[in-house]
């Protein structure tokens, strides 16, 4: 009886043994050791029209790790034109959060269903959508122009967007269409997101002299952001910018606070000017804020691409320039006027972010760059 007992035992631990080495021991020794795919990084590019962040954003673009869409709430205020920026608020952070997800079927609400890739706004400004999988003639480690893309990668399909998106450790939005940084708490706390936000600035008396020569281009966003009748007249022109300032002060307090607690170490304030004055030193910053790492071959592009000869010309381009002259442009053309009406509709967004007001005309122009900028200068 005890022997039979014994042989039970024997046969029972047998089997256990068995069933552990089948579904625990084997498998392993089958297949090598699979390694956690790190989460994706979002970052966001916070800023306002004329800021200098479209070439911010080709910084980030240019990057091969680096999934990149310049503006694609575009779709959102072309589609829902009659509406106030704060209504379209809720609608452009759904469509952003979907593109750090890479679901793109979010823009079959804004575009036809026969869409193609290069109906996706200023899809060529992407070198993700320049190389494989969304392009396979050029290589992705390539600095890619937008023209050179726009020539060759335009026929392929509106798929090829979310397969691309999909093979990048980076997801990169340039937006310009955010006034309040509570709007976007939601992605902040979003446990499948890793949000970082970039916000970025620019002199408004810079802003505005290059709102002056695109203000066609602009005229439908305006009227957006302070309705169609203050857009009209004299003031027009100064009762956006009075929109847009405030809306980089309440967006700096609420970034440089980091109250709550969930936006620490998740905003970076960037200065347009800071980055034209010291190129290589600024992308580095925002590169290690990212977790990018800066290759040899986007230091020699950053630094080729703001000290060429260009004068900026052409608005809506990002082509080898004298970025810091482009930059100080204002200072020979504004008249002193306009500056000073800027100035008083800014004042506490220039105070706050660091640019010394212009109290005459002969100091508009002996004025130096550095003393420009010598309030929180860093």
């Amino acid at each position: 009886m005890l022997k039979s007992r014994r042989v039970q035992v024997l046969l029972i631990l047998a089997v256990l043994s068995f069933l552990l080495i089948h579904f625990h021991l084997l498998p392993c020794s089958n297949n090598a050791p699979m390694e956690e795919k790190p989460s994706p990084v979002h970052i966001l590019i916070l800023s306002s029209w004329r800021s200098g962040s479209s070439f911010t954003g080709q910084i980030f673009s240019q990057h091969p790790s680096v999934f990149y869409l310049m503006e694609p709430a575009w779709h959102v205020w072309v589609k829902m034109y009659q509406n106030r920026a704060e209504v379209l608020h809720m609608a452009v952070r759904d469509l952003v959060r979907s593109v750090f997800l890479c679901d793109m079927s979010v823009f079959d609400a804004y575009m036809s269903t026969q869409k193609k890739k290069s109906d996706l706004f200023q899809w060529e400004t992407s070198r993700a959508l320049c190389s494989p999988p969304a392009c396979d003639l050029f290589s992705r480690s390539d600095i890619i122009t937008a023209g050179n893309c726009r020539k060759i990668c335009g026929k392929y399909p509106f798929s090829k967007v979310e397969e691309a998106c999909k093979t990048y450790s980076h997801v990169a939005v340039k937006e310009v269409r955010f006034f309040d940084l509570k709007v976007l708490y939601p992605l902040l706390t979003d446990p499948s997101l890793n949000l970082k936000i970039i916000h970025l600035v620019r002199d408004p008396r810079a802003v505005f002299r290059s709102r002056e020569n695109t203000m066609a281009d602009l005229k439908r966003d305006s009227n957006i952001v302070v309705g169609s009748q203050r857009t009209k007249g004299e003031m027009g022109p100064y009762n956006t910018m009075q929109v847009i300032c405030k809306s980089h002060v309440e967006i700096y307090k609420a970034g440089s606070q980091a109250i709550p607690s969930f936006l620490k170490d998740r905003y970076l304030l960037v200065r347009y000017e800071d980055i034209v004055r010291d190129p290589l030193a600024r992308a580095a910053q925002m590169y290690r804020f990212a977790e990018l790492h800066f290759t040899p071959e986007l230091k020699k592009w950053v630094h080729n691409i703001t000290h060429g000869k260009g004068q900026g010309a052409q608005a809506f381009d990002i082509g080898s320039r004298d970025a810091l002259r482009v930059s100080q442009a204002w200072r020979k053309t504004l008249p002193f006027q306009k500056i000073e009406k800027v100035q008083n509709v800014c004042k506490d967004a220039m105070d706050l972010l660091g640019y010394r007001l212009v109290q005459s005309e002969e100091e508009q122009k002996n004025m130096s760059l550095d003393l420009l900028f010598a309030q929180n200068s860093s």
